[in-house]
């Protein structure tokens, strides 16, 4: 494919996406080029798939501009409101709740000017014996042997004074609530820890990933649709991490 081939790839993917192929100046080709013509138009992953992985990956950050953008592309690519409430949510999870703060509120003024009423909260009707014991239960169905190395060991005197909690909040809460699926989930997680520049809970998720619906293909274009989002390199350090597991 010739160079020219892929703008005209890009521009394709860009009115896709947004309507639009107008870019940044001083950057126009280069994401017309590599992002939307090399990556974002790669098969393997849907672009819905693509969609969370990037809304993951940018509100890690967070990157509250290209959020926006992206926002309204994946209400215009039929995600619901509840399930980008749910990505964002679940990122900052892992980078921090006071990321959500701003993230959540930039949602609900892209929800706004749609005319689309931001989603209620769901119930929280669980008691925390029942959020330890669903957490548990959801983590060891998701990872297997590798729920309990490493920080995970139940027996480590240091990490279990915090691990507890992310069990119980993280798998017992986040991971249970409604809105996206188990699979979604685990685009959401290997696209923010990958912008995190995570490697080893990439590859320790992306593994996983296969135990609940994606194949080893959706892992790696999870982890390169954020190339062009948050850094070439945090995604080869991820691809190099999971490489040795996937035999690829």
């Amino acid at each position: 494919m010739t160079r020219q081939a892929l703008r005209h790839q890009g521009e394709a993917m860009l009115r896709t996406l947004f309507g639009s192929t107008a870019q940044p100046a001083g950057l126009a080709h280069l994401l017309t080029e590599a992002a939307y013509g090399g990556v974002w138009s790669r098969p393997g992953l849907s672009i819905p798939d693509r969609l969370i992985c990037a809304m993951a990956a940018l509100g890690v950050g967070p990157r509250l501009k290209a959020l926006r953008r992206h926002l309204g592309a994946a209400l215009d690519h039929g995600i619901s409101a509840e399930a980008i409430r749910e990505v964002l949510v679940q990122a900052s999870l892992y980078s921090g709740f006071s990321a959500a703060e701003e993230t959540l509120e930039l949602a609900g003024q892209v929800f706004a000017e749609r005319g689309i009423q931001f989603p209620a909260d769901p119930p929280e009707t669980a008691s925390l014996e029942e959020l330890d014991t669903r957490g548990a239960a959801l983590m060891a169905s998701l990872h297997g042997n590798r729920a309990t190395q490493g920080y995970a060991s139940p027996d480590n005197p240091v990490t279990g004074q915090l691990y507890p909690t992310a069990i119980r909040y993280g798998y017992g809460e986040i991971w249970s609530r409604p809105g996206l699926e188990h699979r979604q989930r685990a685009l959401v997680a290997i696209a923010a820890f990958t912008a995190l520049r995570l490697p080893e809970q990439v590859a320790k998720f992306g593994q996983s990933a296969l135990n609940i619906g994606l194949t080893k293909t959706e892992v790696l274009e999870a982890i390169i649709q954020t190339a062009p989002l948050t850094g070439f390199p945090p995604a080869l350090n991820a691809l190099g991490a999971i490489g040795p597991a996937f035999a690829v």
